[in-house]
């Protein structure tokens, strides 16, 4: 198989070198192959939204050095820390129409791109303003994560999706953790060749900035967006066709589904940013580490990602092998809500650093698994607005880190340790909307699936009369047929069941008949 030119076209079938389905998307995730075009792109999406986490949480890294330096109060570290996350509120939520309408690799590349001259200008600061809003605007680089996942959708079948996303997520977080140990290390490097303490946290900035900029090109370079070909290529060729803007934004905001997915991933993901901002000065000055041992220890609640995500992608897919999509809802209920138990009990083990590690690494597992399981979920709601409802929902993880942020470990007179207890409450109220989550064709938590009710009918309604007429509903039908996979084995045993149950009384009835 040859290198695809950018304005070319796959038309190919058999020309994959992975299986593929009747969207050539690939029916098996194989994190160790590199076969064009599909796993290019995953490997690249995943190392994009990990470069964005080191550069977001690179500052949260040294911020016992830059505190110091820059004079920054509490109030400063915290606003600091709120605008990192809100940074990426409205860009998540633009990246989903961007990636709707332009494709995932513009929108990944771009912007991994246009934030990298934020993370080089946060050495310039020298007060708190500066240092906020330079956070604020490398915050902006986490809008990679929608069209990571938007990537992975258009690129994973519908029964390895779940893993796809859950992996491209879950070691692009590991960034979170792996900028706690890289960080301290280049200051360290830096410092020891002679270097002021004060100049050396400036210059290590230098190596995510550089870093962002590498992968720009790499993903410009070497990737496309979908397996058949680039957005503006299939356009060309009428392989896709435009449809309305305002169809695809009311396909999202007007399904109750996208606000569930949105409030409760506010309170998984959101959860990790705020974690990711607060523990490694948590670490130093409850326990009383230098800066190097805080930051190992801080390290290992985002360098869980190797693993706990994807697991829960896997976990998400695996139930839904057997229980289908009601089975993705319940393991997404039951993981979340003890992901919020044990940040819970994070905040009652302040005494004990060891008993603190524990807790630590058993809620990491939960919470970023909870996150996994998500982004099982979401691809699931619309398939005419898949961009714009990963967009909102994961916006909606940044709300929530920046809502608990400002609330338990900002304004709240109550210390950090009783912020993590109040963040396990909130989180375990908020994981209960998963109960209301609902499709006709497959059920919910409680509730059985609406007789009659297919997988077509579900996604077709996204489009209007003419606009199926024009034939713009295509690429829906593909993802109806390959989406009954969400019935699960059980239900689709009993289906079988009764067709064979109604072949055989046709059978009989035609026999008695020839008798007769």
């Amino acid at each position: 198989m040859g290198v695809m030119g950018k304005d070319a076209v796959q038309d190919d079938f058999p020309s994959f070198a992975l299986p593929v389905d009747t969207e050539h998307k690939a029916t098996i995730m194989r994190p160790w192959y590199f076969a064009r075009p599909h796993m290019p792109a995953f490997h690249l999406s995943w190392l994009a939204f990990f470069a964005a986490f080191v550069s977001t949480f690179a500052p949260a890294a040294l911020l016992p050095v830059i505190r110091d330096n820059i004079d920054l109060t509490k109030t400063d570290l915290g606003n600091a820390g709120i605008a990192a996350v809100c940074g990426a509120i409205a860009a998540r939520v633009a990246m989903g129409n961007f990636v709707d309408t332009y494709g995932p690799r513009f929108g990944i590349g771009l912007c991994i791109g246009l934030t990298a001259p934020a993370v080089y200008c946060i050495a310039l600061c020298t007060n708190a303003a500066g240092f906020i809003i330079s956070r604020l605007f490398i915050g902006f680089s986490l809008a990679t994560f929608v069209a990571c996942q938007f990537w992975c959708t258009s690129m994973f079948n519908t029964k390895v999706v779940g893993t796809a996303n859950a992996l491209a997520a879950g070691w692009g977080n590991m960034g979170g953790g792996f900028t706690h140990f890289l960080m301290p290390l280049v200051f360290d490097g830096i410092k020891a060749s002679s270097s002021p303490a004060f100049l050396a946290w400036r210059w290590a900035f230098f190596v995510p900035a550089s870093f962002q900029v590498l992968l720009t090109i790499c993903i410009m370079a070497f990737t496309q967006d979908m397996p058949d070909g680039n957005y503006a290529a299939l356009k060309k060729s009428n392989a896709m066709r435009k449809s309305s803007a305002w169809g695809t934004w009311k396909a999202a905001i007007t399904n109750y589904r996208t606000w569930v997915m949105t409030l409760t991933y506010g309170y998984c993901f959101g959860v990790e940013l705020t974690v990711d901002n607060v523990l490694p000065q948590y670490m130093y000055d409850n326990f009383h580490l230098d800066l190097h041992i805080a930051g190992l220890l801080a390290a290992i609640f985002g360098m869980m990602n190797l693993f706990s995500r994807p697991s829960g992608g896997y976990i998400s897919d695996l139930v839904a092998r057997k229980w289908g999509m009601r089975g993705r809802l319940w393991a997404m209920w039951i993981i979340q809500s003890l992901g919020g138990l044990f940040c819970l009990l994070l905040g009652l083990t302040s005494g004990s650093l060891g008993a603190t590690m524990a807790i630590l690494v058993i809620f990491s597992i939960f919470c970023q698994q909870s996150c996994g399981l998500s982004f099982g979920i979401v691809p699931f709601i619309s398939k005419r607005s898949t961009g714009l409802v990963s967009g909102f929902v994961g916006s909606g993880g940044n709300v929530g880190g920046a809502v608990t942020q400002a609330l338990f470990f900002t304004y709240l007179p109550i210390s950090t340790a009783q912020g993590f207890l109040w963040m396990g409450v909130m989180t375990m109220g908020i994981t209960l909307l998963y109960l209301t989550m609902y499709f006709p064709m497959w059920g919910g938590c409680f509730a059985a699936a609406k007789e009659g009710v297919s997988e077509e009918d579900y996604y077709l309604a996204e489009w209007t009369p003419e606009e199926r007429a024009e034939g713009l509903h295509s690429a829906s039908i593909k993802f109806a047929y390959e989406s009954r996979s969400q019935r699960g084995w059980v239900k689709q045993a009993a289906l079988n069941e009764s067709k064979e149950a109604a072949a055989a009384g046709a059978i009989n009835d035609s026999v008695k008949s020839i008798n007769v």
